[in-house]
């Protein structure tokens, strides 16, 4: 067995305060278009607001209105500073138009529709690192399969003494209907905690093998790695193969040294081969952004870099066995929160995604889930170095989802290879 320490993200919880951005254009004083997630939420905002809908578009989920309040500030209140998700995250304003989950506006996640939410139940995501602390509200609305590969006395015991493992898992599959917290980017997405860490933090090769044999044996379709070493093994490498052959889509973290030489980390090169520039490989390595839209100064870059998804200063539940310094989040009744930056929290927004994608679309493969979650990023089909395919965009990769056909049928929409 060969001992490989996998680096975590810093634990450091980074707390900013952001420039607000324009983001919609003035509108116009005789009608304006909006859109809603669910007639329910429509009906709610026309109840706040003396307005009338001229022509409504069900199939967009947007409608044209109009009224004495159409132009007026009230409008502009009910449908940019009051979400209509109901997590506190997401709803509450960290600073003027940014949420304390910024992230999830800026991937587009509040533009998913809510049958495709409810649809990933049917999707299990495996969240391989320190474990999970069961008892904050997101992770236990889920009511997650737990299992330790390192603590043989207690199978069940995956108490996160490092908090690492809680802020993946909230972020892959955190509850978007218990009202608490954050909103996790899987929706209804089934959620599987593996510990692998030992007590001084390190995962060995066979450990992390073990987990993702457990986890393709006990369902997953997708696995997030949020860990990384500069060097392969040949049981890692095993252990993503026999995934890849069980359809499993397998996303990893590309790794925080940028300025300590910028290493090539595994087992995202595993999953996106040096070399390939984002092109084919057998998963998804996931690099981190900014709230501006830029690369996260301490995010690798490389050829094998897939796509990226905000990594910087990001929101999500804390484990209370960490020491940890949470932030005060208004509205929420329970749980603990905070921020914090690294690939690792980047690389479950995408795990995520991937869950949404294969609702909207159960007849996808796991390499077609992968090369629409590339071709629907912000780079528009162009790769670089920094970003791979760009930043993450769930509403356009849900979107492009239902429109691609299985690979054993002729194609309905090209993909990128």
């Amino acid at each position: 067995m060969r001992a490989i320490f996998r680096s975590l993200a810093a634990a450091a919880l980074l707390v900013c305060l952001f420039a607000p951005s324009a983001l919609s254009k003035p509108p116009s004083r005789d009608s304006r278009v909006l859109t809603y997630r669910s007639p329910e939420a429509l009906r709610t905002l026309l109840a706040r607001a003396d307005l009338r809908v001229r022509r409504n578009l069900p199939a967009l989920h947007a409608v044209e209105v109009e009224g004495t309040s159409v132009g007026a500030r009230p409008v502009a209140r009910y449908t940019q500073s009051e979400p209509e998700s109901t997590e506190p995250a997401v709803r509450d304003m960290y600073f003027v138009g940014v949420s304390y989950e910024w992230q999830y506006a800026a991937t587009h996640s509040d533009q998913v529709p809510d049958w495709v939410l409810r649809a990933a139940h049917k999707v299990k995501i495996a969240v391989i690192d320190t474990g999970a602390d069961l008892r904050q509200p997101d992770i236990a609305a889920k009511a997650p399969r737990v299992y330790s590969v390192v603590h043989r006395q207690n199978r069940r015991d995956v108490r996160d003494y490092f908090g690492h493992g809680t802020f993946v898992a909230s972020l892959a599959a955190g509850s978007v209907t218990n009202g608490e917290g954050i909103a996790g980017f899987g929706g209804d997405a089934q959620l599987l905690v593996v510990q692998v860490a030992h007590n001084d933090g390190s995962i060995s090769d066979v450990d992390e093998a073990a987990g993702i044999v457990y986890a393709v044996k006990h369902g997953a379709k997708i696995i997030n790695l949020s860990l990384g070493g500069t060097e392969p093994s040949k049981l890692e490498t095993l252990a993503v193969r026999y995934a890849q052959r069980h359809g499993v889509l397998l996303v990893a973290a590309a790794g925080n040294e940028f300025h300590d030489g910028n290493p090539v980390e595994y087992p995202a090169a595993l999953l996106q081969p040096t070399g390939s520039s984002g092109q084919g490989g057998i998963g998804l390595s996931v690099g981190a952004s900014t709230l501006k839209g830029e690369r996260a100064s301490f995010s690798n870059t490389g050829s094998y870099i897939s796509l990226a998804a905000p990594g910087s200063d990001v929101f999500s539940a804390l484990s209370g066995y960490s020491d940890w310094s949470p932030a005060t989040l208004p509205g929420s009744q329970s749980g603990l929160y905070g921020f914090s930056s690294g690939t690792s929290f980047a690389t479950p927004e995408v795990a995520g995604a991937a869950a949404l994608v294969w609702a909207a679309n159960p007849a996808l493969s796991a390499t077609q889930v992968a090369t629409i979650l590339k071709q629907t990023a912000s780079g528009n089909g162009s790769w670089s170095a920094t970003l791979g395919f760009g930043i993450l965009n769930v509403g356009a990769a849900v979107q492009l989802a239902p429109t691609v056909a299985p690979d054993h049928a002729p194609a309905a929409q090209t993909l990128l290879p």
